[in-house]
Parts: C-alpha cells; structure tokens; sequence
C-alpha cells in the first residue's frame, strides 16, 4: 500500500539531510502541515534545535492579501515558522522523489478564540471552548472555506488533507488538560460539546426545538454524571438522557451544519486546485462525535471528496463503515501511529497495515515521522520493506 509520512515544516528546513532520511522510510509521500494549531514538538535529529514551541494556530505560509481587514483571518507563523515555511519544506521534499501533500488543521484554533471570543462553541452552562470555533456562524464557515482552498492549494502540493473539519468540542488535548476527573463517556462527551451560541440557538429554533429548553436538558442529563454516575455510551445513551426526539432534532441540525460546511470547503478546494489534486478529510464514521476526526456520514463524505484518513491506531474498525461505501478509486487511508512514546507500535506496522487492508484500506499514513525516535524510524523502515523490524 502507498504509504505517507505526516511531517512538520520545522522537521525539514534547516536539516539538510532530512528530506532524504524520510525517503529512505520506503514512503512515497509526506503530509507537510501548511495550517496548524498551536503545539510543542521535539525534533530529536534536527542540527539546531530539540524542541519547537509554535505558541498559536498559524498558516506556515505567506497567508494572501485577500485577508487583509477580515475577521476572523489566519494568523501568520512566528520563529518558528519564518517566512514560507511550508514552501521550502515542500521543495526539499520534491527535490528527494517525494509527493508533497498539504495537512490543513480547519476548526482547531485557540488564539481565534481567546481574540475573538463570540467565534467559540459556548456549552449548555455557558463556557466557551476558545480551542473551538463554531463551525455554525457564518463569518467563521466563510473563514475556514477559504482558509481550506488557500492552505490546501499551495505550491508543489499533489493534494490535500483536511483535519478539524467539522464540530470539535470538550475533548481537546490542551495544555496541562485536567478535565479527566470525571468520566462523561461518549454520550456525556457530546452533551458538553453541544453549542449554545447565537447561531446555534437559531438553528435550533429553526428545528422547533426551544434552545433554552435544550441546554436546560443537558445540564439536567449531566447533574447524576458529576456526581459519579456512570454515563451511558453511545447515541442511545443520549437519546435516554434528552429524549429521542430532541435528542435527534438537535442532531440532524449538526449533522447538517457539518456537512454543508464540508461541501463548500472541498468545493472550494477544488476550485482553486489543479486538476488530478486529491482531497482526503480526517474523518470518524459517527456523525455526532467531534474533534480532529470529523463525525461524517460514510457514503455522504464519499460523495463530496477523494476518500478519508481513518485513525486506526489500537484497531481499525473504524474503517469498515467507510468500506461499505467505497467506490474502485476511493482512498481509504488508515493512520497508524509510529512513535512508542506516544501510544504507537512501530514494531507491529506489518501486522497492523495488513489488517486494515483486510478491513479496506487502500493507503497508510505514519504518525509521525518527525517526532519518531531513530528506533522507530527503524521499525517503519523494516516493516515497509517487508523485512523484520531490528531486535532490541
């Protein structure tokens, strides 16, 4: 299977021999970050630094004129990131037989919020999530539509993948996280995700549901969980807490708001890219969950773009759903993590691709082959070559 190597610009410039040390992996592509959130990342082979501290969501390019007096509007990279990052990554890339794939981080972006703090999802007790920007409201789908084409489209880039497009909510790993005290599980996961800000009130009542009625039946459905019940899994759990009409009233309203921004993103992508330009979305097959991995209905997200990025670490089940709807020339690309210190298995990549290829990938994506240690990197390199990984 095509294998690709998901890469920060920071990973590449500066490190002559980076491009071809990723190469050598037995990748035929890189996914190189053009727009990302804000995060701390070690580089442990890189000649001038060991950590990067990229303090806010940024684009990792010149960001076009066309921004200018808009609000909201990308932010431009620090030191970290000087200049045209993304288009001196890409180039050294190229230059070492590499395919060059954009890695667009959408609706994820905590400086957009802590500035402009009516663009976050307000919860049914009235905190806001600044790392969430409402994918409801008109001037912030605007935002993230063109933001998509911009980043996505950018030179030497053969196609795209579109993280964060959709509903994000509570679970988020921000810094020094302490929200693991009380276990919500997933139907209490998305009652703390589900958006109470003026547009989303509109769009409730648009649905005849009352939205103050609404958030009063979230934070009801929440009192036994904060006192240590057990929350009920899954989307029958939430329809018992809300009721099944409410609860799917309110969903079908988000499912739609989703949808209809992920249509306008990938269309607009399309627009402004070459032909033969692939567009991928990191995507989850249960429409109601948030975060990096889109919810998206299977054969709905099928139909708009190329294919999805499916996280398979731990297990690939959640590729069967996509499966199903396939069509011949569908991408199916199964993300396996590769660094052991932060959950992933190297050592078992020949085992793990093969089954999500029995499951129905077509394609792999390692995560990622800038934070990986030399160990690591050794182990993708022996499983994609179909050779046993090194004894420890």
């Amino acid at each position: 299977m095509k294998a690709s190597a998901f890469v920060y610009p920071w990973d590449v410039n500066g490190d002559p021999e980076a491009p071809a040390r990723i190469a050598a992996l037995g990748t035929a592509q890189v996914t190189l970050a053009s727009a990302y959130h804000s995060t701390r990342a070690l580089t442990p082979r890189h000649p001038r630094h060991r950590v990067v501290t990229a303090e806010h969501a940024a684009v990792l390019y010149p960001a076009g004129e066309h921004w200018t007096d808009r609000t909201p509007r990308p932010y431009p990279a620090g030191d970290w990131a000087p200049g045209d990052a993304f288009g001196e990554a890409a180039a050294a890339l190229v230059d070492a037989g590499l395919e060059v794939h954009t890695w667009v981080v959408l609706a994820h972006n905590s400086r957009l919020g802590a500035e402009h703090p009516d663009t976050s999802v307000v919860n049914a007790y009235g905190d806001r999530y600044p790392w969430a920007p409402c994918v409801a409201q008109p001037a912030t789908r605007a935002y993230l539509t063109d933001l998509a084409a911009e980043a996505a489209v950018r030179p030497g880039a053969r196609g795209t993948e579109l993280e964060s497009l959709g509903w994000y909510g509570l679970a988020h790993l921000h810094a020094h996280d302490k929200t693991a005290g009380v276990g919500l599980g997933d139907a209490g996961q998305y009652l703390m995700s589900l958006c109470f800000c003026p547009s989303c009130r509109e769009g409730y009542g648009a649905r005849g549901l009352d939205a103050d009625a609404l958030a009063a039946a979230v934070r009801a459905a929440l009192e036994p969980v904060w006192r240590g019940a057990p929350s009920d899994g899954g989307w029958a759990g939430v329809e018992k807490l809300l009721g099944e009409e409410t609860a799917n009233t309110a969903r079908a309203w988000r499912d739609e708001t989703a949808r209809t921004l992920q249509e306008a993103a990938v269309a607009a992508v399309r627009r402004a890219a070459p032909e033969d330009f692939q567009v991928l979305l990191h995507a989850d097959p249960v429409s109601y969950h948030c975060g990096a991995n889109a919810g998206v209905d299977p054969a709905h997200i099928l139909s708009v773009a190329d294919g999805v990025v499916v996280p398979c670490t731990g297990g690939a089940g959640l590729l069967a759903p996509f499966a199903r709807e396939a069509r011949a020339d569908t991408v199916l690309a199964a993300n396996l993590t590769i660094v052991s210190g932060m959950g992933g298995s190297p050592g078992t990549l020949a085992a793990d691709a093969a089954e999500a290829r029995r499951l129905g990938a077509t394609e792999l994506r390692l995560y990622h082959a800038g934070l990986a240690s030399d160990g690591d990197l050794e182990a993708v390199r022996s499983a994609l070559a179909g050779s046993e990984p090194p004894r420890a």
